[in-house]
Order: C-alpha cells, then sequence, then structure tokens
C-alpha cells in the first residue's frame, strides 16, 4: 500500500482580463511547467499578500498593477512527484488586478523564476492539457463570478516535461 503525502502550497494570483482574454504566463517549472499559469505565486519572509501580489506580477510579466479586489480563496489537490512528496495541495488567492504601468517584457531569470513570459488568452484558448487549474478556475468566474466553495482533485494531471 502506497502512502500519499501532500504538500500544501499557498500563493496569491491575479486576473488580469481584456477584451474577454486573460494575461497568462508561460509556466517554467513546479507542477504546471510547460504549462499557462496565471501571475503569482507564493510569499516571502515578513511579506504581506497585496505586496506579494504586486512583486510577483512585475517580476512574472513586467507589469506594475494595482489590486481591484480580492475574490475569493480556492484550492485543489493533484499529483506531483517532488521531494518526498506525492502530491500538492494548492491553495490560491485569487485578485482581480488592472495594469497601471510598465509593459510586458521576458522576465528576468533568477533563482526561483518559473515564468517565461506573459501572453493573453482566451477561454477557447485553454484546456486541462495546456493550463494550470488556476487559469482553468479564472475562466470559470470570468464566467459565472464564482470560484466554488469545494476543493477539486485532479487524479489523472500529468505533469509535463
Amino acid at each position: 500500500m502506497s502512502v500519499t503525502t501532500c504538500h500544501r502550497a499557498f500563493g496569491v494570483y491575479g486576473l488580469l482580463v481584456k477584451d474577454h482574454q486573460l494575461l497568462v504566463i508561460n509556466k517554467n517549472g513546479g507542477p504546471y511547467i510547460n504549462r499557462y499559469d496565471l501571475p503569482g505565486g507564493s510569499l516571502e519572509d515578513e511579506e504581506v499578500l497585496a505586496d506579494a501580489m504586486r512583486r510577483e506580477f512585475r517580476e512574472e510579466t513586467g507589469l506594475e498593477i494595482e489590486i481591484l479586489q480580492n475574490i475569493g480563496v480556492i484550492d485543489f489537490k493533484l499529483p506531483w512527484l517532488w521531494r518526498s512528496f506525492t502530491d500538492v495541495h494548492h491553495i490560491a488567492v485569487y485578485y482581480t488586478v488592472k495594469a497601471i504601468g510598465g509593459a510586458i517584457t521576458v522576465p528576468e531569470q533568477f533563482d526561483g523564476q518559473d515564468s517565461l513570459g506573459a501572453v493573453w488568452v482566451s477561454e477557447q484558448d485553454v484546456t486541462p492539457d495546456n493550463a494550470s487549474p488556476l487559469v482553468l478556475k479564472a475562466f470559470d468566474w470570468i464566467r459565472s463570478a464564482q470560484l466554488g466553495i469545494e476543493a477539486e482533485t485532479y487524479n489523472g494531471w500529468t505533469v509535463l516535461k
């Protein structure tokens, strides 16, 4: 019998929507590597949620943002063999944001940078094969203004290489 060990990941993520399109990043690491993902991520030491959101968005897209609204928290689970863990439980705080400066640029690459750059996508452009659950849930919210309450489990998740 195999034992499940779950890594708990917590992060902040921004939804920037323009003309029915969502700004996403090309992910270069973690369980969403080689998929579209939302700009955002983990907090640094002593960092509060809003500061982390602004920093992550700037680092991953080149854009300066204003946070408009905290639209909620979602969580989901999926298999991911990482370190001694078999799964990840991802907890995500979602914000709507607007661009107030900067420009979409190829991000500076540094240790921990997992964005290869940002692109605009429509809901028709994304599937579970090319997008993270964060992006899929963002389009659910754009369509319905609801994030849901129950965690979704993606048992068939495959980490792309």
